[in-house]
């Protein structure tokens, strides 16, 4: 896989998996440029400050972009809680506004201008708690279920222009110090909990030329953990 001169935008760059993500790519010798609120730099890498969300932030960050885009890789999102925290109006629209409508706004934005380079890739970074919940999530479930959505609508408005995948990760672990007990990985038939570069490693090869094959898809990287039957009981969860 070659990613040398090539151009990768990453939003939510500056944490977590959106952080590896970025590291990633320069390791490759790609280009990358950060758009993110939070202001953790990274060496070597385009940073571009602003909440994401507001849609004229957005147009400033792709008027300063200085070269055509080859992979975008819409990462940023955040949860808000849901119906028992409760969730405001206002909290529930923020969180759909930076799960859902930045990657459209910006694919948007790219066409429009002429911004993406022959062969170019969006990769959406969802989640299994599109299909799976927790109490109190309602905010982040139902963004990310959008983002699958919009990951098929796109490949197909997109189909011989850009290749559009999702990856859906579920317990990545993005803490340098934490411990997992034992039951935590005995949760996974990997034997672990994921770590960011279980994410980013896919992402760099749905954008390379080994995936032109793979477009409208959403992969689930979790470990095996979402097939793995759990009963529970009276003394907690229990692994069968």
């Amino acid at each position: 896989m070659n990613f040398k001169n090539k151009h990768a935008v990453i939003t939510g760059g500056s944490n977590g998996i959106g952080r590896c993500i970025a590291e990633t790519f320069f390791r490759e010798r790609a280009a990358v440029t950060v758009i993110d609120i939070d202001r953790r730099e990274h060496e070597g890498v385009q940073f571009f400050h602003g909440d994401i969300a507001d849609k004229n932030v957005l147009e400033s960050f792709i008027d300063s972009l200085e070269r055509p885009v080859d992979y975008l890789i819409n990462n940023a999102c955040i949860g808000r809680g849901g119906l028992l925290t409760p969730c405001s109006y206002e909290d529930f629209e923020y969180v759909q506004r930076v799960g859902v409508t930045v990657p459209f706004y910006l694919t948007s934005l790219l066409l429009q201008k002429n911004l993406f380079n022959e062969n170019a890739a969006i990769v959406n970074i969802s989640s299994t708690r599109a299909n799976h919940s927790q109490p109190d999530t309602e905010a982040y479930s139902a963004a990310k279920g959008g983002i699958n959505a919009l990951t098929h609508a796109m490949a197909v408005s997109l189909a011989g222009r850009v290749r559009v995948n999702a990856i859906s990760p579920a317990w990545i672990e993005t803490s340098d110090n934490a411990k997992h007990s034992e039951q935590d990985k005995r949760q996974h038939p990997s034997g672990r909990v994921g770590i960011p570069a279980d994410i980013a490693e896919l992402v760099l090869y749905l954008c390379s030329d080994k995936a032109t094959f793979i477009n409208g898809e959403n992969i689930t990287v979790d470990g095996g953990m979402s097939k793995l039957m759990i009963y529970h009981d009276d003394c907690g969860w229990k692994l069968t």
